[in-house]
Parts: structure tokens; sequence; C-alpha cells
């Protein structure tokens, strides 16, 4: 690294554009897909969520790190679900204004030791306001962050850069996704009915809310078949949050197939909407920069309610606000779409078996709006078990 700052570090965008700032966190080197998330709070649930895996993240807000780091709420457990193995998704991190100083009761540290600790490569006073704006107009790309002895000359960098993989086609959620399957049990009482959640890379909320529902989780790998579903005698049936290109996740396709054949009630979020969606004939496709944050409006049709929603994703389906369609299960429809772009944003059968919303009710950090989903799919097991 002769003849390079030690505190120096360089973002490095596929299409040559260079931010140049400090480290932050680990020193080295990361790549993946620069994406931008514009939550005020919440950077612990976001650099968490398995979602975000192989992403490069960049914080709108301008400082990051006030309230330091803790145990409690972290948004992915370990292959066994145990919230010891909890670790941090994203491939790196890229902030305005690290704050100097921890002010929190529940911090149990600062968010510069847990990068460091976890090998999370970062980078810190670049100018994020301008690097959205770029990445609004030319689109989410493909970036890498650089420091200590992975700094080189930028054409060496910038190849490196583009040496990696597309998010377009990346298969990721068998990556993310549990190894070997945990349950999740109800609070405060005995299990009212029991769910099968497809774990595409979960978010340790999302349980909790069933479970508050007085509903006991199984959460299976990715790969699960319905003759594990069905020896569960499983009351319905959940397709959780996920990295990667929905168009190549075939095999849960195929299970979501075979889990409306037979009669289950199915509730998906994000990348199980896109799951649904695509069992019930609808195409995908890749956002020129998608949706990251927990402020995006989104309109349900049925009612013309508007909630403000936690979203993180850059695929979507192909369709238009209150579009019907018939599939083989019976009609379905477009029911929300984003009041920003018109994006599709949940799908549902109109005899009411199936439903999935792009966005994420579990919606850690915040908002929660949208919580009455999971009532919803509660009532919906109430009917078919009564």
């Amino acid at each position: 690294m002769s003849g390079y700052d030690t505190d120096s570090a360089v973002l490095v965008l596929e299409d040559g554009r260079v931010f140049r700032g400090t480290t932050f966190g680990a020193v080295g080197q990361t790549l993946g897909e620069a994406v931008f998330s514009t939550g005020m709070t919440g950077y612990q649930e976001t650099l968490t969520d398995p979602s975000y895996h192989r992403q490069i993240v960049v914080a709108t807000a301008p400082q990051i790190g006030n309230t330091g780091w803790n145990d409690e709420d972290d948004e992915s457990v370990g292959p066994t679900g145990s919230s010891a193995e909890a670790k941090i998704w994203v491939a790196g991190y890229v902030v305005r204004d690290p704050a100097r100083r921890t002010s929190s009761w529940r911090a149990t540290g600062s968010l510069q030791d847990e990068l460091v600790k976890q090998g999370v490569v970062g980078i810190a006073g670049i100018d994020t306001r301008a690097l959205v704006r770029h990445l609004r107009t030319r689109g989410s790309m493909r970036a890498g962050v650089f420091s200590g002895d992975a700094l080189a000359d930028t054409d060496v960098l910038l190849a490196r850069v583009k040496g990696q993989p597309s998010m377009l086609g990346a298969d990721l959620a068998g990556e993310v996704s549990t190894t070997s399957g945990y349950v999740v049990e109800p609070t405060g009482g005995d299990a009212r009915f029991t769910v099968a959640a497809i774990d595409l890379g979960i978010k340790t909320n999302t349980p909790r809310m069933f479970a508050e529902r007085g509903i006991r989780v199984h959460v299976l790998p990715s790969d699960a078949t319905l003759a594990q579903i069905l020896d569960l005698k499983a009351d319905g049936v959940f397709l959780s949050n996920g990295p990667g290109d929905p168009a190549t996740a075939d095999g849960a396709v195929h299970l979501t197939k075979e889990v409306i054949g037979q009669g289950l009630p199915l509730f998906g979020i994000c990348f199980g909407n896109q799951i649904l969606g695509r069992a019930l004939g609808l195409g995908t496709y890749k956002m020129k920069f998608g949706h990251r944050g927990i402020n995006i409006p989104v309109v349900e049709h049925e009612t013309g309610r508007i909630a403000i929603t936690a979203q993180n994703h850059g695929f979507a389906l192909e369709g238009e606000a209150g579009q019907e369609f018939d599939t083989p299960f019976g009609k379905a429809v477009v029911s929300h779409t984003c009041a920003n772009d018109g994006a599709v944003e949940g799908v549902r059968l109109l005899d009411g078996s199936a439903f999935s919303v792009q966005y994420h009710p579990e919606a850690a950090a915040g908002p929660h709006d949208a919580a009455y989903l999971f009532d919803r799919f509660t009532s919906l097991l109430e009917g078919v078990k009564n």
C-alpha cells in the first residue's frame, strides 16, 4: 500500500465514477451492488437484513452511528435460528458522517467496532447526496470499496469491480437460508395454528409477529418440499423476503404452486411476493434503482388505504394497478401499487386463499402501518380451520 494514506478509502462504480473518503469499519476490499436506503433510522436492522446480501448500502441520512450497536435489534439469526449467530449481511457500508460518540442506554458497543469485528468494509466522508443522485440517474450498479492494502490505481480497481457478477440472474436465497430449520413458539400460551415459513432470507421480526398472534412457526430451508410442510400438519405457509433475482427461484415457485393446489392459506412478503406472482403467471424485472427505506407510500386499491411502508427490493412484478388476470388457480388481482412510481406492491387470488405484498409489514425498524396484514393472515387461518 506504499504511496497511499492509511486512512484513505475509495468507492469505485462500474461506470468509472470514483468517490474518495476515509476508512469506516474494516479495512480491505469489498465488492457488491451499490444501492441506497432512505431510512432516517434503523441502520442496525438494515445492516443485518439478509435481503441486503451482496449489496453495498449507501445511507442517505447524513449522520450514522449515533445509537451504537446492541444485542437486540439484529434482523438475522444463524442457520440454526440462534441469535448468537446473527450477522451483518451487507457487503459494504457507505456513510457521510459517522457519529463520533455512541449515545443510547441500549448500546452494547459502537457501530464502528461492530463493522470491524464482522469484517465489513466501509467508507465515510463522501458526498452521499451526489452519490445517490448518480445512482438514481444511472441506476444501481456494481461497485467496490477499497482501503489499506487493497488500494491501487483506479484502472485496477475498476477491473475488479467489473469482474464481479451482476445482481441480475443472481441466485442468492440458498446462501442466506437456514440449513436445518428451527421453530419459534407462540408467546403467552398454546399454539392456535402452525405455519411453515419458507426461509428465503427471513427477518427475525417476522416469526415474532406470528408468535404474538398465537402461531407456532416452523422456519424451513429455501429448498423445503411439500412433503415436509404436510408432515408438519401446517395450517398455512409463509414465503419470506430475501436477496437475489426472483427469476432464478424456480424451486420456490414450484412449491408455491403445490401449496396453493393443496388449498393451504399462503402469505408472502417481498421476495415472497415475487414468488407468488410468478406462480400466478406474472413476470419480473430488475428495477432501475429499487425501493429501499422506511418511508415509501403504498396504495391498497380495494380500500383506497395508503400505508407508509418499509421496503428493500431491487426487482418487481410486472403488472398494473387493479389489474385482474387469470391463473391456474382462479382469478387474481394486482392488489397494491407504489404511490411514487406505480410499481406492483401486492397480488392476491380473488378467493382470498393466497396474498402477498412487496413491502415489509413486520417493519423493523418501523413504520407499523401495515402490521394488520398479519391479522389478515391469522383470520384466513381461522376461517379455514373452522
